[in-house]
């Protein structure tokens, strides 16, 4: 069985031999850390690498996603506004202003978002042609005589609401304008669908994907950044229209990627036409995967929900962690990862065991 096939089989409830291997991804310390503890040193430490090192099966961070751009063309000149040593202030490629370490993956301290109101609006959007011929590979034509005979599944980009919006004006500024300036974000949202259908409507008319993955991150331990009600007037029209539009090009695995408490959120996706979720980060939230499972049964997709810390802490509690979910692995519509990118913190033999344990149990509890 391919990983194609295996990956579209696990996602529509069918037999398998074994389920996908995924992972969410490491933190950039976290592969120097292993590298002292073992892995070998002609092993390049980027993602796909590091992928096919652990065995794992290659997912939309490692391959297996066209390379259509939805970010801005031209980005943001970077540049360097003050050096302190330790940490530098810049504007980054995206226009937003930011004070942060030079070394090192913690947070940066966001000043200054490039949208503040419609005029920046307005400026901002000259940077999302879709039309821009730079969206697509300049080799697509080759690339899609190498997708038809594949054997992983493909999938593509389609963005999302909140999460963009924030990023252009920051999370304090967005939330105020629900409230200051419905009207903006409703342009906003309604520029957001109209671009991503024609960005990749080319994509879907000439490539047989497999899946398709947007990003929000509107939620956080308590529950989403804004409430289900502006979520329901706002969002859910306009992934309504996206989905349709997925749908139309044969495409009914939808995934959303948001962390934090995402339970008051599940409803409205699934009604809006999104059908996974990812990460399910339960490190966080404490979700309970079977109850969500019996509440939304099969409408409901899962990546992810593996507490990283129980990677942390050992190999008793990673071991509990992986067993828990064997009965999702049995039912089918469920593939484990990490909750979150696996922070530095993790040993690499507390990951190593926690591979051959969820490739054990991945093998002998699936529907064969």
């Amino acid at each position: 069985m391919t990983e194609r096939e295996r990956f579209l089989r696990v996602m529509h409830f069918e037999p398998v031999d074994r389920i996908p291997y995924w992972d969410f991804g490491f933190w950039d310390e976290t592969p120097l850390r292993w590298k002292e503890e073992g892995i070998p040193d002609d092993v390049v430490l980027n993602y796909p690498s590091l992928v096919e090192f652990f065995g794992m099966d290659r997912n939309w961070e490692a391959g297996g996603e066209v390379g259509v751009s939805l970010g801005m063309i031209p980005s943001f000149e970077p540049v360097v506004l003050e050096d302190l040593g330790d940490v530098e202030i810049i504007i980054d490629h995206t226009g937003v202003k930011q004070k942060r370490n030079k070394m090192g993956s913690s947070i940066p301290q966001f000043l200054e978002f490039p949208v503040k109101n419609r005029k920046d609006f307005n400026e901002m959007i000259k940077r999302y042609n879709p039309d821009d011929p730079r969206r697509y590979p300049k080799n697509w034509e080759e690339l899609k005589g190498k997708w038809k005979n594949r054997d992983y599944p493909l999938g593509i980009f389609f963005g999302g609401f909140f999460g963009w919006i924030r990023d252009w004006m920051g999370l304090e500024n967005t939330v105020m304008t629900f409230y200051d300036d419905p009207k903006l974000i409703s342009d906003m949202m309604d520029f957001i669908v109209d671009f991503v259908k024609k960005t990749i409507h080319r994509t879907l008319d000439e490539v047989e994907i497999d899946f398709v993955h947007g990003w929000e991150d509107m939620a956080y331990n308590k529950g989403p950044l804004i409430s289900p009600k502006l979520f329901k007037e706002f969002m859910l029209p306009r992934y309504k229209e996206i989905t349709s539009f997925l749908r139309e090009h044969g495409i009914d695995i939808i995934i959303v990627d948001s962390d934090g408490n995402i339970e008051e959120l599940i409803p409205l996706w699934l009604e809006g036409g999104v059908n996974c979720m990812f990460p399910m980060e339960i490190g966080i939230w404490k979700a309970d995967l079977i109850a969500l499972r019996k509440k939304y049964g099969k409408n409901l997709l899962m990546i992810g929900g593996i507490d990283k810390h129980a990677l942390i802490e050992g190999k008793s509690s990673i071991k509990e962690e992986v067993y828990s979910k064997i009965p999702l692995i049995q039912e089918g519509g469920y593939i484990p990862t990490p909750d979150h990118r696996v922070p530095p913190d993790v040993p690499l033999d507390n990951y190593l065991y926690y591979l051959t344990l969820i490739k054990y149990v991945g093998k002998k509890y699936v529907k064969h």
